[in-house]
């Protein structure tokens, strides 16, 4: 139990301070910077609602109202899927990938700041640790689609 709960303190953390910061300098939340981020290195800059929610963990619900406010900030679009009438996916747009460039310098900034105590060997440490947990080591939520 003391390595779970010392994970969701640390991520609760330096997440929380991401957030600030992003929110501070850049008026962006953490999440819409995933999105963003999410969609900048999907093929052709777009992904389907059902995918980009698995990729940046939203729920479903989650990940529309999030593309409903970016879409209304001009950052995203929706596009139908040629193939499927019902299939829609977001699609970032150039005012997106321009506010990302701008938030990536925050982003990257901050997620510096808050691993700079860890030393080289604990950083190596912690990324085998959870690259193995989210590998497989931890079964996908049900009504979710695995990963692999």
């Amino acid at each position: 139990m003391l390595a779970y709960r010392s994970f969701l303190r640390a991520h609760a953390r330096v997440t929380r301070c991401l957030e600030g910061d992003l929110i501070a300098e850049q008026r962006l939340t953490l999440a819409a910077y995933d999105v963003l981020e999410a969609l900048t290195e999907a093929p052709e800059q777009r992904l389907r609602m059902t995918e980009l929610a698995d990729v940046v963990l939203l729920s479903r619900s989650g990940v529309t109202r999030l593309v409903d406010r970016l879409e209304k900030l001009g950052l995203v679009r929706r596009v139908r899927v040629d193939s499927d009438g019902r299939g829609v996916q977001a699609v970032i747009t150039e005012r997106g990938e321009g506010r990302l460039r701008m938030a990536a310098s925050t982003h990257r900034h901050g997620v510096a700041r808050y691993f700079l105590n860890a030393a080289d060997g604990e950083l190596e440490t912690l990324v085998r640790a959870c690259e193995r947990l989210a590998d497989g080591g931890v079964p996908s939520p049900p009504g979710q689609r695995a990963q692999a």
